[in-house]
């Protein structure tokens, strides 16, 4: 069998719909409710026509009057050939014809009269009918429905109607947290990780210790209870979590701070027992809080309510982290640019045992990230990303992310085939600058402002020797 032939994918199996069913039942009740159940479709006559015509021409066979609302007319059989019948395409079975009474009509009496001078008389005779299918009906219709209705309410409020679990009513207090496993493929590993060498060889030793656990405890040691991620936005706290995910191996679990808390009391600790109950459930694995400062800020300084819903999800974090009956093999890693305001037992060792600084990037580091963020960039032979670096002082990786991003816009609106030096120069400009002002009008002495403002940033960086 051929190696290069391809496999068809698996399609995933689509969760059949009961409430189609739901509703043809629905329709055909509903169908049966207006349906009038008779043994033969009988065409509605006029009073007259009956005295007038088919008694006094002798076509009548017999009356039969149901329950006193009700007159079916038979007609002889060797009168149904008749024109007259023929042309309303009556039944050959009767009853042909029937209409519609009052009770107490004195139908009788009219019938009898009408009968006056005829030789042959029909006297009508009498039956109770009772339909029970339509009484039924009317009585199980609404029930069904009602009993519909409760089924769609009840499916959605606890997540089987196709929304996401964490925000239905009686799910709400399970975890939000997105599992990544073995099945699930994520496209970062440290390779796309530039300028964090120091930061990323600390993450890639906890990876290790997930890997090769015994090459550390032989030796008496534990392995870290917790990994904290400290630095301002946009450094890559967040995409070390997303390499350390592609490189672990074992489940990694990832949730924001903000998920733990909603305007119901209980909601946050709920969640996090949950969290912690499906991470020892798929031990040794990883979890990352990003944004852990939206629930872990220090308790006691809120004066109107001291006892919160935040401070209760905070004191639940703590004793699962650590406290009685905390199991091994959950590595907790969180990330946070807001290290001043989380509380001092959510800091201390046995619960976040190593803090991991994640500065802005220097030169070499700037050098890098730039080689990262332009391998998916067409730019032109001339591109020096020491020299993109060079004009970048004091941006984060996501700066830099954005300037590469914003040039290849650039150079795509200017209609060219490759990215080149003077659109990551344009890109430059905007990131520090915002848009050009190509109309705005500037005073001559405006403008010599500026001339001497800037040329003292180049005098300086000139004659200083470790400016950046």
């Amino acid at each position: 069998m051929s190696t290069n032939q391809k496999k068809t994918p698996k399609t995933p199996n689509k969760k059949f719909n009961f409430y189609w069913i739901y509703g043809a039942i629905a329709v055909f009740l509903i169908a049966l409710q207006f349906y009038q159940f008779s043994g033969t479709p009988s065409k509605n006559i006029k009073e007259s026509k009956l005295y007038n015509q088919m008694l006094a021409d002798g076509d009548v066979d017999s009356i039969v009057i149901v329950n006193g609302t009700l007159v079916e007319v038979w007609i002889r059989e060797d009168r149904l050939k008749k024109d007259v019948y023929q042309k309303d395409k009556v039944p050959e079975t009767g009853p042909q014809y029937a209409m519609e009474i009052s009770l107490n009509s004195n139908f009788e009496d009219r019938l009898d009269k009408a009968q006056a001078d005829v030789d042959n008389k029909i006297t009508p005779s009498y039956t109770t009918r009772r339909d029970w299918l339509p009484t039924i009906l009317s009585w199980l219709l609404p029930l069904f429905l009602l009993v519909a209705v409760w089924l769609f309410i009840m499916r959605r409020i606890t997540g089987g109607g196709g929304m996401g679990g964490g925000g239905q009513i009686f799910n709400i207090g399970k975890s939000k947290a997105n599992l990544y496993d073995k099945d699930t493929k994520v496209n970062v590993t440290f390779n796309d990780v530039a300028g964090l060498d120091e930061a990323k060889e600390e993450v890639m030793e906890v990876v290790d210790f997930l890997k090769n656990p015994k090459k550390y405890t032989s030796l008496g040691g534990k392995i870290p209870k917790g990994v904290l991620l400290v630095g301002s936005p946009g450094t890559g706290k967040t995409l070390l979590a997303k390499a350390m995910a592609g490189e672990a191996q074992v489940p990694f679990f990832s949730i924001s701070g903000s998920d733990f808390v909603e305007m119901f009391v209980g909601v946050g600790a709920s969640r996090v027992r949950d969290l912690f109950k499906q991470a020892r459930e798929k031990a040794p694995c990883v979890i990352f809080i990003d944004e852990i400062d939206a629930i872990g800020r220090a308790r006691g300084k809120n004066m109107m309510q001291s006892n919160d819903e935040r401070e209760n999800t905070l004191n639940q974090l703590l004793v699962e982290m650590d406290g009685f009956g905390t199991d091994k093999g959950v590595i907790i890693l969180a990330a946070t640019n807001r290290p001043d305001v989380l509380d001092p037992a959510l800091l201390r060792p046995g619960r976040f045992d190593r803090q991991i600084s994640i500065d802005k990037p220097d030169l070499n580091g700037r050098e890098q990230i730039f080689k990262v963020h332009l391998k998916p960039v067409k730019v032109s032979k001339d591109m020096d990303a020491y020299k993109l670096a060079l004009q970048t002082p004091g941006f984060a990786g996501a700066e830099i992310a954005n300037v590469c991003n914003e040039a290849a816009l650039i150079a795509a609106r200017r209609g060219k085939k490759f990215v080149e030096m003077q659109d990551f120069n344009d890109a430059i400009d905007r990131v520090i600058g915002g848009l050009e002002k190509k109309n705005k009008l500037i005073s001559p002495d405006e403008k010599n402002i500026i001339a001497y403002h800037e040329a003292g940033h180049a005098i300086c960086g000139w004659f200083l020797e470790h400016a950046d």
